[in-house]
């Protein structure tokens, strides 16, 4: 494969993407918007994808926020389950229900270069498969104790190459690793 597959997620000191529940407001407190943030940020990544691929349980996340903040990406929501595109979102998504390597595979076929993979089970199988590039994980400062594990217990053990790291003011750590194959 020649398209290029990208994480880009924030965790819990302790590892954690999402509460049991699959809460995420701890990432948006206060304190943590009027800070200068030291690292890749959020929009200079985006810029450089162009196709997003998450997991059902992310997209159905997503869809509590009462907007949709990818409105200049298309998103394609891998889910084995039945879903029903709603109107507003006819044209900026589509659902596939294939692996990891037959997605990827079309997207390419498509003309896509650069995927940006979210959502915890949709990471790991693309880890899995041996098919993440580059991943960047941004901790915030909190333990949350439990919850939803970026990484699964089982997962593959895979070399990773440090591309950068910066903290930021707020507790904020980043980190960006290459996964040398």
């Amino acid at each position: 494969m020649t398209i290029k597959c990208s994480v880009y997620i924030a965790t819990s000191v302790d590892g954690y993407i999402a509460r049991p529940d699959g809460d995420i407001d701890w990432l948006h407190k206060p304190e943590y918007a009027d800070v200068k943030f030291n690292g890749l940020e959020y929009d200079d990544f985006m810029s450089s994808v162009d196709v997003l691929v998450m997991g059902r349980n992310s997209y159905d996340n997503v869809r509590t926020f009462g907007f949709w903040p990818y409105e200049k990406i298309p998103v394609v929501v891998l889910t084995s389950r039945s879903l029903e595109i709603p109107n507003e979102l006819v044209g900026k998504i589509t659902v596939e229900n294939s692996s990891p390597k037959q997605l990827l595979s079309m997207l390419e076929s498509q003309g896509k270069t650069h995927a940006y993979i979210d959502g915890g089970i949709t990471i790991q199988r693309f880890l899995a498969s041996g098919l993440i590039d580059e991943i960047t994980v941004t901790r915030i400062p909190v333990l949350l104790g439990s919850g939803i594990s970026l990484f699964s217990e089982s997962g593959p053990e895979l070399p990773l190459r440090l591309i950068s790291s910066a903290s930021s003011e707020n507790g904020f750590v980043q980190v960006r690793y290459a996964i040398d194959t």
